[in-house]
């Protein structure tokens, strides 16, 4: 993926903020609310045709300064007939900073307090699909940063009303050609409308070849005509909203609880059954986890994931004010210096906002950690810990009138009837039935029948917990060989060792020593004396794929799967999901999936684009080797 070019704001002779960037954009994304609502809210019927509708989704070719869509959410605030959930979907090729942002927004006051929300919500700008949840996540901002026909090809949603730009954002010497508005039809819900400032009869032509049907229209006041045009494909919906919103979720560890919290956003009634007397005792009863995203110089799926799940999890931190963690920045040093000059390519190549990465050399490292170390390496600002208990408390707690938790109930086996799946007991009775179920139990997962294929592993992690007075202060998180935590009450946390098909619950002696001498190599010496025999500590079993990657989505049907299918022609199961295998990265994980889940399951537009949606379906696991090759680097 390129570097991202973010825009620079500039002002027109007359006082209108504009972009620097990109050479000549239209000026209807910038400065004009007026031709905002003209063109592409009047051009799209709009409010009318979202009113009474359970959701409607917006689908915009540019985003700029956000005029289209501040112009849209204040109509829709307005109108008590509303749809219940308004997605707005907007690529961008050349976003502006968040200071950019506020000088421009400041020149339309009738946009004030949502404006000053868009800002606080305002991703970093790095490349790739960023999900906003606004006005009590009944508002979903789904910014897309990249070039725009790529972009594009990228996406699954299906938008209701396009608002299109007079020319693809960023290469204005080229126009709309009938292969950007066949990915336009792909996109595009039944009925789907279309609205463009531009009435260029190429335009025009490259639209009807694409079934759009269209038409000009008198443009405003001193304005060209505009065009608008509608979908008239009869194709079925692919994206239907779900009948019924309830569902059984199997496990409170941070998968499970995440999801619960995730669907009960949406509006969804869900019962969480934990064996337990508590939730987060499994592979979340850490401590404290690592909080950060794992960049690669070609920006591989792991790092493209990894970054997504990183700010996904910070934007959920940020709602949840009951969870226990610290942006207290995370140093991830190289390993020798050939990992090092390789970190320090992949932040130069990236190009990355500081506030997400930098490097820093040995000499800042030792300086900042005030401990002398061997190597430099990645710095990530708003990196940090996370408690993941509190984070499973606070989201199954977040919406009481549609969470229900079942603690200290086991669920033995699973059962397939004609209103969607039943959750029994050990002695057959029916405990709970709902038509969607989701499997979050972890390394317990396979132990269900429907399950079983699964090629998840179970992988032993023994943590060892120093007495804080045991070693110096650490300001920091730091990471090489394993990792080492800043105090947390009192303790602080190293690790982790990792052994595949070892069963063994005790603490060992041995994977303390293992622990101290990694902490030794990282930090040199710095807990010289420390003795292992004398440590608490934790073992947790981690649920892993083979790619290391997660293990989310609608669960295939391997009896039915012939040996030569296709992903999205995998025979499913109706109702029966999963979010698993999140191995050592639950907290990175957990956020982004539980969004996507439920986007899938809603049939709104993914948080993710297409083929990172693919790398984690479990359905990948069924295909010939050839069709599900990893990347050389994805599991670095």
């Amino acid at each position: 993926m390129d570097k991202l070019q973010p825009a620079r704001l500039a002002l027109t002779p007359d006082g209108i903020p504009i972009s620097a960037a990109g050479g000549p954009l239209p000026p209807a994304a910038y400065g004009n609310p007026a031709l905002a609502r003209h063109v592409f809210m009047g051009g799209n019927d709009l409010p009318g045709r979202w009113q009474d509708r359970d959701r409607f989704v917006v689908l915009a070719t540019g985003f700029g300064l956000g005029l289209n869509f501040l112009s849209t959410w204040q109509a829709w605030r307005n109108d008590p007939l509303r749809c219940r959930r308004l997605h707005f979907v907007a690529i961008e090729s050349h976003p502006f900073t968040v200071a950019d942002l506020a000088s421009a927004h400041a020149a339309w006051p009738e946009f004030a307090a949502l404006a000053r929300a868009l800002q606080e919500h305002w991703p970093p700008l790095t490349p790739g699909i960023h999900r906003l949840h606004l006005d009590a996540g009944q508002v979903i901002l789904t910014l897309v940063f990249g070039d725009t026909g790529t972009q594009l090809r990228a996406l699954d949603a299906a938008a209701d009303a396009f608002y299109l730009d007079d020319h693809p954002p960023g290469q204005p010497p080229e126009p709309w050609t009938p292969a950007l508005c066949h990915t336009l039809a792909r996109l595009a819900a039944p009925g789907a409308t279309l609205a463009c400032s531009n009435a260029d009869e190429q335009l025009g032509a490259a639209l009807r070849s694409a079934e759009f049907d269209t038409e000009t229209h008198q443009g405003a006041a001193g304005q060209a005509p505009i065009l608008t045009a509608r979908f008239r494909s009869r194709r079925p919906n692919r994206h239907a909203p779900p009948a019924e919103r309830r569902a059984i979720v199997i496990g409170a560890g941070i998968a499970g609880s995440t999801a619960a919290h995730a669907l009960a956003g949406a509006g969804w009634r869900v019962t969480v059954f934990e064996q337990a007397d508590a939730p987060a005792t499994g592979a979340s009863a850490n401590l404290a986890g690592v909080l950060r995203p794992l960049p690669s110089a070609d920006d591989n799926r792991l790092s493209r994931l990894t970054r997504a799940g990183y700010q996904a999890t910070r934007a959920l931190l940020e709602q949840l004010p009951a969870v226990r963690w610290d942006a207290c920045g995370v140093l991830h040093l190289g390993r020798e210096p050939v990992h090092e000059a390789q970190q320090r390519r992949a932040v130069e190549q990236l190009g990355w906002p500081p506030e997400v990465l930098q490097f820093i050399d040995r000499d800042e490292v030792s300086r900042r950690l005030g401990w002398p170390v061997d190597t430099g390496g990645w710095w990530f600002p708003n990196g940090g810990w996370v408690r993941p208990s509190s984070l499973c408390q606070a989201a199954l707690a977040a919406f009481p009138e549609r969470i229900v938790v079942r603690y200290g109930t086991a669920v033995e086996r699973l059962n397939r009837v004609s209103a969607g799946w039943q959750a029994l007991a050990a002695d057959g009775t029916v405990i709970a039935e709902a038509p969607v179920l989701i499997m979050a139990s972890g390394h317990a997962a396979p132990r269900f029948e429907q399950f079983a294929w699964l090629p998840q592993r179970a992988a032993r992690g023994q943590v060892s917990h120093l007495p804080a007075g045991a070693t110096p202060d650490l300001p920091h998180v730091v990471c090489k060989l394993g990792y080492a935590m800043p105090a947390i009450d009192s303790l602080r946390l190293i690790g982790a060792t990792l052994q595949s098909g070892d069963q063994d619950t005790a603490l060992r002696t041995i994977d303390h020593q293992e622990n101290l001498a990694r902490l030794n190599l990282s930090l040199p010496g710095f807990a010289q004396g420390v003795d292992p025999s004398t440590l608490s500590g934790r073992v947790g079993f981690r649920p892993m794929s083979p790619d290391r990657l997660p293990i989310v989505g609608q669960l295939p049907d391997p009896a039915a799967t012939t040996p030569n299918a296709r992903l999205h022609s995998l025979p499913r199961q109706p109702g029966l999901w999963c979010v698993q295998g999140y191995g050592a990265r639950g907290i990175v994980w957990s956020a982004l999936m539980a969004d996507l889940l439920v986007s899938r399951l809603e049939g709104e537009p993914l948080p993710l684009e297409n083929d990172l949606v693919d790398a984690v379906d479990p359905g990948r696991f069924l295909l010939a080797p050839r069709r599900r090759a990893i990347p050389s680097g994805d599991n670095a």
